[in-house]
């Protein structure tokens, strides 16, 4: 049996008002670094977004701050200088707390085989 390998994820949250601590789940960012993986998967149903924040939300700005989040864990020049930094600094300063539209959870850390089928995995369970 393979071994199985130590991975952390967090989970990406909108926030809109972030004074009332309310938030829907949108996606999941996860860092293994057995795998040397870093990568986020974000889904925004427009919908069930506009239903719990109302017609104020601007999606347009909300998928942006998403795909920051997607160009960081790409890394290279695209992500900006934290795209350049590794990949367990990068997940960090991904998890660190702030205060924003788009937050993420506490990180949770777990086992896996493969990466990549454990983040599609979580996404699956927390997001859709």
């Amino acid at each position: 049996m393979p071994d199985k390998h130590l991975f952390e994820y967090a989970v990406l949250r909108v926030v809109p008002r972030v004074e009332r601590e309310e938030f829907l789940n949108v996606g999941v960012v996860l860092y293994c670094r057995d795998q040397g993986f870093l990568q986020c998967r974000y889904h925004l149903p427009e919908a069930r977004l506009r239903a719990f924040a109302g017609a104020a939300l601007d999606l347009g700005e909300l998928t942006a701050r998403l795909h920051a989040f997607d160009r960081i864990c790409r890394g290279r020049r695209e992500g900006g200088p934290i795209g350049q930094l590794g990949l367990a600094e990068r997940f960090r300063w991904l998890t660190a707390t702030r205060s924003t539209i788009v937050q993420t959870s506490a990180v949770h850390p777990g086992l896996c085989h493969d990466a990549a089928e454990t983040l599609n995995r979580l996404h699956a369970q927390l997001v859709e």
